[in-house]
């Protein structure tokens, strides 16, 4: 190749940006190399990347401070109650699943408000735009981050939430059902069961419960209460007994306004009969997954004594949820590329980010009661979605033209 040769072929290389500058770029090495336009480029794979990164980050960040504040009121309940780290844990690990996904639209729309804002101040989207490509272009790996975080909702919501809530209720009647273990709480009254009273002073290390207080007013018409120096739990079998020592027992009869006292050496009382119930509580309509309430269609409502518009509400809001995900990813990339550079930074844009995000929330929460009343308003739950994204194509359309709505003064003014 000659010299000539050579500065032609570089000048055909060469695209001018600004007056006395020039940008570079290498055309495709192989002929049949596929078109930037017809997949995910470098700057599409790049920017995906960053998104996904940021988008684990703010979600470990959001899940862990809301987490904290329900672990403290979880563990005291739970502690309260007698019970171990383990099933602590346990609780915990089953109300993650539901935690995540009403944090995951906020985690996208922070990892979307913050890439944007590092490639505007890195000048990378300014140069993408001074190569041509328009905010729409621009858009493209934003929607694909959008569509990622949906498909992750979409298993949340759909099968994975529904399944840990079951299960919670069910560890959580389990739990009820485990009278021995809730009575096993010094210094404290307790209450079991409705009308009954329980207090322990002191529970010895070998199990003996000292200064024990039992006061049973489930009989309205006849009131008995025990105290004892000395108890102990002891199951048989299934049934639980508490084997009072050394006690008085104390019996009010209301129709005859008389009390009666009995000294006693030793007594024993029942306690398995203060929490009687079904083992396995019915399922309500989050409770269940979807594949399994479409295929049940209106036996669902006959299962989990809610009314169809309640089922229909449920199975609206799982289907509606991933697609508010694109929306709040498009919103914080969309209105951060709004206006020009200005040294006090974009906390305007960001602000007008949040108060649309905020809006489409308050959206959200009215179409979910407008549905209480009408199932014909199935619909709305739809709504804030496509708001959001409408305002988000309003928005890169403004971006597209920087000389639309501006004011020009006349040609005859100074």
């Amino acid at each position: 190749m000659t010299a000539t040769d050579l500065a032609r072929h570089h000048s055909e290389d060469q695209i001018a940006v600004f007056p006395g500058f020039k940008l570079l770029y290498r055309r495709p090495k192989y002929p049949h190399a596929r078109p930037e336009g017809a997949a995910l480029s470098k700057f599409d794979r790049y920017v995906l990347s960053q998104l996904l990164v940021l988008f684990g980050f703010f979600s470990l960040i959001l899940v862990a401070v809301l987490w904290i504040n329900k672990a403290v009121s979880l563990f005291d309940r739970l502690i309260g109650d007698g019970q171990s780290a383990l099933v602590f844990l346990e609780f915990s690990a089953l109300g993650l699943p539901s935690l995540i996904s009403i944090l995951m639209p906020a985690a996208a729309f922070a990892a979307a408000i913050y890439i944007t804002n590092r490639l505007n101040n890195e000048s990378e989207l300014t140069v993408m735009q001074a190569t041509g490509s328009s905010p729409w272009r621009l858009a493209r790996p934003v929607v694909v981050f959008g569509l990622f975080v949906g498909i992750m909702l979409s298993l949340l919501t759909h099968f994975l939430v529904p399944t840990s809530r079951y299960q919670l209720s069910v560890r959580e009647a389990e739990i009820s059902k485990n009278i021995t273990s809730r009575l096993l709480t010094e210094g404290t009254f307790l209450h079991p069961s409705y009308g009954v009273t329980f207090y322990i002073g002191k529970i010895e290390p070998d199990g003996t419960l000292n200064n024990v207080f039992l006061s049973d007013r489930r009989n309205p018409a006849r009131a008995v209460t025990y105290t004892a120096a000395n108890a102990f739990l002891v199951r048989e079998g299934e049934a639980a007994k508490l084997i009072m020592v050394d006690g008085l027992a104390q019996a009010y009869v209301d129709a005859t306004q008389r009390l009666s006292t009995t000294n006693f050496s030793d007594f024993s009382y029942d306690i398995s009969e203060l929490n009687k119930g079904p083992t396995t509580p019915n399922r309500s309509e989050r409770e269940i997954p979807t594949p399994e309430i479409l295929r049940a269609g209106d036996d669902i409502a006959e299962l989990t004594d809610a009314t169809p518009v309640k089922v229909l509400r449920e199975v609206h809001a799982r289907f509606a949820a991933p697609f508010f995900c694109v929306a709040t990813a498009l919103i914080g990339f969309s209105t951060l590329l709004l206006g020009g550079y200005s040294r006090f930074g974009v906390w305007r844009q960001i602000g007008l980010a949040l108060a649309v995000l905020i809006a489409l929330e308050m959206l959200r929460g009215a179409a979910i009661k407008a549905m209480d009343g009408n199932i014909e308003f199935w619909p709305l739950m739809y709504a804030p979605s496509a708001l959001g994204i409408g305002i988000s194509a309003a928005f890169l359309f403004k971006s597209a033209r920087p000389g639309l709505f501006r004011f020009r003064p006349s040609q005859g003014a100074a």
